[in-house]
């Protein structure tokens, strides 16, 4: 594993559509930049949050370019999952190509061998960084413990929210960031390196301040998800009433 790109807590972006179900790349690129002026450091696109699994790859590319030309001081991250490695291949060497500073790459959900995978997902990277993503089922298969203390990989969005799994990543001693935003100051109390987190499009500024251990904040962002995901929609419906963005979706 290498140095971290960042530290602290970056934003699981939504994506963004128009009312016809279009994608919305400029609309997507200033509610990255929202996030970013309050404060959030870095900026994942087409994350599962951002419905990665219904966009083809050109608007995966239109939507990290938008993002990285919107934010340019912060690191932007590219969703580059694949069910096979030449997918994911593909989709790494076009968010390099796009611009992005790292990728974000999932396991295929069918399994496979895992280091021939990530070799391959690392040799098309180069000297951007990859990150290995652990959310199963949501987002392709899992990741064990065992496995990334050898992945060819620079660290782990860990999504999971299993604080015994995440001192269990800590102890390799490598870049740790959480997809919790539960686990938001507990991750932040253990060292971990940051957070990826869907609340930051809706509470940046409580992010940032959970990730400090605050614990008013920590519950704050806590209310915030548990609104949010009551309700159909879940942020992109939250965020809509609070920012005027739209609530168009694909998935759900």
């Amino acid at each position: 594993m290498t140095d971290p790109l960042w530290h602290g807590p970056a934003v699981a972006l939504l994506n963004l559509f128009t009312a016809d179900g279009s994608v919305d790349a400029p609309a997507t690129a200033a509610l990255a930049a929202r996030v970013v002026g309050a404060g959030i450091r870095g900026v994942l696109v087409n994350g599962s949050t951002g419905e990665a699994s219904a966009l083809s790859d050109d608007e995966r590319v239109a939507l990290v370019a938008a993002v990285r030309a919107s934010c340019p001081d912060v690191p932007v991250i590219a969703g580059a999952s694949g069910e096979w490695a030449g997918q994911a291949v593909a989709r790494v060497e076009a968010a390099v190509k796009a611009g992005a500073d790292g990728v974000l790459v999932a396991p295929p959900r069918l399994g496979g061998d895992l280091d021939r995978y990530f070799e391959a997902v690392a040799a098309a990277a180069g000297d951007v960084p990859v990150l290995a993503y652990h959310y199963p089922p949501v987002a392709g298969g899992p990741v064990s413990v065992s496995a990334l203390a050898t992945l060819p990989v620079s660290g782990i969005k860990d999504s999971s929210g299993d604080p015994v799994r995440l001192g269990h990543e800590l102890d390799l001693g490598g870049v740790v960031y959480t997809g919790s935003s539960a686990l938001l100051g507990y991750a932040g109390w253990l060292g971990a390196t940051g957070a990826i987190v869907a609340a930051a499009n809706l509470v940046p500024e409580e992010c940032l301040a959970a990730w400090d251990r605050d614990a008013a904040a920590q519950r704050a962002v806590l209310t915030a998800e548990r609104t949010a995901k009551a309700q159909p929609g879940g942020y992109k419906t939250a965020v809509a009433a609070r920012f005027g963005t739209s609530a168009t979706r694909r998935i759900g």
